[in-house]
C-alpha cells in the first residue's frame, strides 16, 4: 500500500510538471512588437525598470495611465499609443506580466502607483484579457479614476453598473475576438458614464503593433489609422477626467 501511495505521488507531481512545462512554453510564445513600430517609436521614448515600461511626459498633468498587454503581447506593442498619450502630459506604465497574462498579475498596477507618488490621478486599462484584469483591479481600488477597454470588458465578478466611474470602451468592427456581439453583451457591466465608441474598420491586433493574430479578422484601415483614432478618442475622454 505504500509503494503504491508513492508511486501516485510521483505519477502525480511527473503530470503537474508536465502540465506546466508546456503551460510556461505556450506562455513565453508571445506576439513581439512588429518592424512597423520601430520605424514609429524608439527605445529612447521610454525607460525601463522592473519589468515596466514608463513613459514620462515632458509636461506632466500629474495624471497616470496604466495599461496591461493582452494576452500573451509584449508591452513594447503599445509604445506608439503609451508614446502619443505622453506627449499630451500622461505618465503611461505598461509592464510585464506574470506568464504574460494580465488575469495572473492583476494587482501589478499598485506597483506603478506606489512608484509614481507625484501622480494624483490614476487611469488604468488594457487591451484584451488585460482589460478584464484591469477591470477586476479597478473595481477593488478606489484609487482609481477611469477604466480603459481597448476591444476589452469586465468579466462578470466586476459589476460597474451602480457606479458612475468614467469609462471608455473602444472597439474595432472588423474585430474577430472581442466581437461586437460580446461588447453589446457586456455593456450592462459598465458604469453610467461609460462611453462606447466602435471604430470603423478596425479589428483585434491592431489595437496594439504586432502584426496578425491567430482567429482575428482583417481590418479596412492601416494599423497606424486604427491607432491614431485610438489616440485621439482617448486624449478626449481622458481630459475630461479629474
Amino acid at each position: 500500500m505504500k509503494k503504491w501511495i508513492k508511486y501516485s505521488l510521483i505519477a502525480i507531481a511527473a503530470l503537474f510538471l508536465t502540465v506546466f512545462t508546456a503551460f510556461y512554453i505556450w506562455s513565453q510564445q508571445t506576439y513581439q512588437a512588429s518592424s512597423e513600430l520601430e520605424e514609429l517609436v524608439s527605445p529612447n521614448d521610454w525607460t525601463e525598470e522592473g519589468g515596466i515600461l514608463t513613459f514620462l511626459p515632458e509636461d506632466p498633468n500629474n495624471k497616470g495611465v496604466i495599461l496591461y498587454p493582452g494576452a500573451k503581447v509584449e508591452p513594447e506593442a503599445y509604445a506608439y499609443y503609451a508614446r502619443e498619450l505622453s506627449e499630451e502630459g500622461y505618465l503611461v506604465a505598461i509592464p510585464s506580466l506574470r506568464f504574460n497574462l494580465a488575469i495572473l498579475d492583476s494587482n501589478k498596477a499598485a506597483e506603478v502607483i506606489a512608484e509614481h507618488p507625484a501622480v494624483d490621478t490614476w487611469v488604468i486599462g488594457g487591451h484584451s484579457l488585460g482589460g478584464v484584469a484591469a477591470a477586476s483591479f479597478a473595481s477593488e481600488e478606489n484609487q482609481i479614476a477611469g477604466v480603459l477597454f481597448l476591444a476589452s470588458y469586465p468579466a462578470g465578478s466586476a459589476d460597474f453598473s451602480g457606479s458612475s466611474l468614467p469609462m471608455l470602451s473602444l472597439f474595432g468592427k472588423n474585430d474577430g475576438l472581442t466581437t461586437k456581439d460580446q461588447i453589446q453583451e457586456s455593456e450592462a457591466l459598465l458604469s453610467q458614464s461609460a462611453k462606447v465608441c466602435e471604430i470603423e474598420g478596425g479589428n483585434h491586433a491592431q489595437f496594439g503593433l504586432y502584426g496578425e493574430q491567430k482567429g482575428d479578422q482583417p481590418a479596412d484601415i492601416s494599423a497606424l489609422k486604427q491607432q491614431n483614432e485610438m489616440v485621439q478618442i482617448t486624449l478626449e475622454w481622458l481630459e475630461k477626467i479629474e
